[in-house]
């Protein structure tokens, strides 16, 4: 068993940043013959995608747009980290069904046509994917309905696909991490507030790690992205409709 990606064909969504680069990163460190890299923001991805040594695809589009998935050329797939999506932080009483809407189409939505995509480049040589989900998705908290019920029904996709794949040699699993130093967090009102008031992000997540997470911190992109490797890899081979919590004990 080995999770050398020699030759590989592998899709990353949400590439431009976070837990996506860091994957990539090591995914073509590690042999991978072709990265299909898709992103919103064209700059970021073009920036990134020009420091990875192996053959480089651009998807620039809104993962949740149907034409972009029609227009992909995946031909060869052999994995896909289905990975980007966006985060919203107000209570149920609160949140408008745009911003509800918002969340859905990315993460699920989005995580949907993705998935459907990779899986019939997939059906005729197999291969293997991985759902980034969130503990969000295992954990109730206050102020988390539209992030927590996405990622939620992302781990349930997850196992629907892997049963649904099996068949066809396609191997499906999730990855559910918690805190994450990734630019997600700029997007959560509370986060940019605790950045003002600290000075910086790095205080602002140490302040919340130390209030939720057992092991006193947050992960690092390339941790999880270490984790998906794995799982993306021959090492895994036995896996399927896995999810993976990676939480540092703050579902607990």
């Amino acid at each position: 068993m080995t999770d050398d990606f020699s030759g590989g064909r592998i899709l990353v969504t949400g590439a431009a940043s976070g837990i996506g680069a860091a994957t990539a990163t090591l995914l073509a460190k590690r042999g991978a013959k072709k990265l299909i890299l898709a992103d919103r923001d064209e700059e970021a991805l073009s920036d990134f995608a020009f420091s990875l040594p192996c053959e480089r695809a651009l998807l620039i589009g809104d993962v949740a747009d149907e034409a972009l998935w029609n227009d992909a050329d995946l031909t060869g797939l052999t994995h896909a980290l289905v990975n980007a999506g966006t985060a919203a932080g107000k209570p149920i009483e609160a949140l408008e069904f745009e911003e509800w809407r918002r969340v859905m189409s990315t993460n699920l939505d989005g995580a949907f046509l993705s998935l459907r995509a990779a899986m019939r480049a997939m059906k005729s040589g197999g291969g293997s994917i991985v759902l980034t989900a969130s503990v969000a998705g295992v954990k109730a908290e206050p102020g988390t309905a539209a992030y927590g019920a996405s990622k939620a029904a992302v781990i349930h996709l997850a196992r629907i696909a892997a049963k649904e794949g099996a068949p066809d040699g396609i191997r499906v699993n999730a990855i559910a991490p918690g805190g994450v130093e990734t630019p997600i967090w700029s997007r959560v009102p509370f986060f940019a507030d605790m950045v003002m008031d600290m000075g910086s992000e790095a205080a602002a997540f140490e302040a919340m790690a130390k209030i939720a997470t057992p092991m006193g911190r947050y992960a690092k992109p390339e941790e999880i992205a270490e984790q998906i490797a794995f799982l993306l890899s021959d090492r895994a081979a036995y896996m399927t409709g896995t999810c993976l919590v990676t939480d540092g004990g703050y579902s607990l």
